[in-house]
């Protein structure tokens, strides 16, 4: 989330319709993509299923105010990760139930790439924290093959077998470093 925050913090009022990585998105799309997600994390963590959260996050949530709707949503998506055993309890996503650690990898995963997304998109840094990198790409790797055949991600781009964590990443999500 840190990662994240630093990038949507750069943000210049002329760059929300800047394009990104994502082909589809644009820097607003995007934040807005990653606020929806944190909107989602009380609910889903407190206990929702996603029938009883509905549509009620769908659309724009970021209105006049793009950073200052990312910083609430990402406070209240702290403190419900945060909270005493969240992580013991099971949550409900769309493909059904899973545990509270397997969507914090979900969510963190995300969170990571599109950090990278963003810097993308505006031109800056794109470095994420290497053991973050480390960390994701742990996640990442055994899921990959299922998720590029899911359309969730465009196919994996070569890298050199040397090349480090965030650019393994990044290549594997389909994404070009």
């Amino acid at each position: 989330m840190t990662e994240f925050d630093s990038r949507v913090r750069r943000v210049r009022p002329e760059q929300w319709d800047w394009g990104t990585p994502c082909k589809e998105w644009s820097v607003r799309d995007l934040v807005n993509h990653l606020v929806h997600e944190q909107l989602w994390a009380p609910e889903l963590l407190a206990g929702c299923t996603v029938e009883q959260v509905g549509d009620r996050f769908d659309g724009d949530q970021l209105g006049d105010d793009p950073l200052h709707s990312w910083v609430l949503a990402a406070a209240a998506a702290r403190e419900a990760w945060i909270a005493p055993k969240a992580l013991l309890k099971p949550v409900h996503l769309s493909y059904g139930k899973a545990t509270a650690v397997e969507y914090g990898w979900q969510m963190t995963s995300d969170l990571a790439v599109h950090a990278w997304d963003l810097a993308r998109g505006l031109g800056v840094d794109e470095r994420i924290d290497p053991d973050l990198a480390q960390a994701v790409l742990d996640y990442v790797e055994p899921n990959a093959e299922g998720w590029a055949a899911s359309g969730l991600f465009d196919p994996p781009v070569p890298v050199p077998a040397d090349a480090d964590a965030q650019t393994r990443l990044i290549a594997l999500l389909g994404r070009t470093p």
